[in-house]
């Protein structure tokens, strides 16, 4: 009995390598089997080379508060004085906030929770002002002026620390806002939330469609290209006409400059609006409070999503291949208004029987009659 066990056991393994050798079934096969290991290895978190697998788990920034703020710019918005002297006061060890001194720069605090006290004074903070301004010419939109001239915040009525919002130049006049309120200035002011600016130009001479649609498209000037978002006539009069011109961005006297690139002088130039902010019939040089319902439509003019622009490759805003063809443009134009430096050789007519009275170059002559003497 013992015998013909074990000749039908070593038939039966016989038959097992057989099968294994064309693939057997697939429950008894090699692969099968290795398949099968990987599988459970799958459902138990172990690889293949047998290391765990490590799930990176999804995190999330912290918002950061809105209601902190660095120490020296809350002083400095409660009129304590200018940021730099702030920051004197704070390293002098004259600052204390809830009881301790505080010396270091940069420190955050909440004026609406935490208590400030300068030199022993209690620091209060001053309630946020929205003034409209309509600008006179020959007033300037600085803070400092060492000449004292007269300045935009000079004509404003309050005792809080104000700024203007953006720049008009001297010579410009129009709608400028004033406040204390920095977060908004820096909405209204930053062209990548695309809140624009309307103004009234008198040009002279009588510019025509051609010239608009060159303002929209772009001009390029020293720090890049720069553009209208629209540009349309007013009225056309016998020496001058008036344009209106929208910008998204603010750049030092840009409608001026834009405007002497098609060759037309600015005689006139009056800012009408920031986004919904409009300046009606308001005298020149004289002010108003926002109303809540221009305040209101003003933030939400700035509320929405930063507008992403297109980066391009060579300049700020120009492509490598226009960066080429404009050198190359000025390279062509240089050597057509230059004309050629380069010197001719002098001649010198030689006499005698081996000259023939051919004109030689002057460098190299007197070698040549030497020779001819040597050969003689």
């Amino acid at each position: 009995m013992a015998k013909k066990r074990s000749k039908s056991s070593s038939a039966d393994r016989g038959k097992k390598k057989a099968a294994s050798r064309r693939g057997g079934t697939r429950s008894n096969s090699p692969w099968a089997k290795a398949s099968k290991k990987a599988a459970s290895k799958k459902k138990s978190g172990v690889s293949s080379a047998g290391k765990k697998k490590t799930t990176r788990k999804k995190t999330t920034r912290r918002k950061s508060d809105d209601s902190t703020q660095r120490l020296q710019r809350v002083m400095a918005a409660a009129g304590i004085g200018s940021r730099r002297e702030c920051e004197t006061i704070i390293e002098e060890g004259r600052v204390e906030v809830d009881g301790q001194t505080v010396v270091t720069l940069g420190t955050k605090v909440d004026p609406t929770k935490q208590k400030i006290k300068v030199d022993g004074n209690e620091l209060k903070q001053e309630r946020l002002q929205y003034f409209i301004l309509n600008k006179p010419t020959g007033v300037l939109s600085t803070s400092n002026d060492p000449s004292g001239r007269m300045r935009v915040i000079d004509l404003i009525m309050t005792r809080n620390r104000v700024y203007n919002v953006g720049r008009l130049d001297q010579s410009s006049e129009g709608l400028i806002l004033v406040t204390n309120d920095g977060e908004l200035a820096n909405r209204l002011t930053h062209p990548r939330y695309g809140v624009e600016k309307k103004y009234h130009v008198q040009v002279t001479g009588q510019p025509d469609a051609a010239d608009l649609k060159t303002l929209t498209d772009g001009v390029y000037l020293a720090e890049g290209k720069a553009k209208a978002t629209s540009a349309k006539f007013i009225r056309k009069g016998k020496e001058s006409s008036w344009i209106e011109i929208t910008l998204m961005e603010g750049r030092n006297r840009e409608i001026r400059r834009l405007l002497a690139k098609i060759g037309h002088k600015v005689r006139t130039l009056k800012r009408v609006s920031i986004g919904p902010l409009k300046m009606k019939d308001l005298p020149s040089g004289a002010h108003r409070e926002l109303t809540p319902g221009e305040l209101k439509a003003l933030k939400k003019a700035c509320s929405g999503k930063p507008v992403q622009r297109k980066k391009s490759i060579g300049s700020r805003t120009r492509g490598l291949d226009e960066v080429q063809e404009e050198k190359q443009a000025r390279r062509e134009a240089r050597q057509k208004k230059k004309p050629s430096t380069r010197k001719k050789a002098k001649t010198r007519k030689v006499t005698g029987s081996g000259a023939r009275g051919a004109a030689r170059p002057t460098k190299g002559w007197r070698t040549e009659k030497t020779n001819r003497k040597k050969r003689r």
